[in-house]
């Protein structure tokens, strides 16, 4: 048995001896080199294109009532992690947490009954650790930040003792 693995391995090794010089001498290394940089674009190029983060992911459909879902139409001006995944309620802050003493405002269209709502979004401060809940980031008709009651990306906890984020309530105002 020796024998026999000690002739297969010479064997072996003559055979990958041959193969390489056998490769040199039809590729030179400009040729190599050309490949090396051929995958080396190539992998550039189709990092820069554009794939479906959500592959893979369990899809739930949302309906037009779901307050858990970032389609939801009261959220259109949210941005930050809902409240009704963080404990709380799409109008109330979790329970060891306070509504922010500023807000913003937006205009959200209802499609239900195809009217417009005044919308104020208030941060809820005060409480850690909000694992688990959604972040939405829906800027519809946003404007540039150059006025503070004008731009939802701010953290409006600033105006509260406790300064910690933990979600946002969308509280409907009345009709716009």
């Amino acid at each position: 048995m020796l024998k026999f693995l000690n002739r297969f391995s010479q064997a072996l090794d003559q055979a990958v001896v041959s193969g390489a010089r056998s490769s040199a001498r039809r590729f030179g290394r400009r040729s190599a080199l050309a490949r090396l940089g051929g995958f080396l674009v190539g992998g550039a190029v189709a990092s820069a294109l554009p794939f479906d983060r959500a592959f893979g992911a369990e899809t739930k459909k949302a309906g037009p009532d779901d307050d858990t879902s970032c389609d939801y139409w009261r959220y259109c001006a949210l941005d930050g992690r809902l409240c009704t995944t963080a404990g709380g309620s799409k109008s109330s802050c979790p329970v060891g947490s306070e509504a922010s003493l500023v807000s913003w405002v937006g205009t959200c269209h209802n499609p239900a009954d195809k009217r417009d709502y005044l919308v104020s979004y208030y941060d809820c401060c005060g409480k850690t650790g909000y694992s688990g809940a959604t972040f939405c980031l829906r800027s519809k008709g946003e404007r540039p930040g150059y006025s503070m009651g004008l731009h939802n990306d701010i953290n409006w906890c600033m105006s509260n003792a406790n300064k910690g984020y933990h979600c946002t309530v969308a509280i409907v105002l009345g009709t716009a």
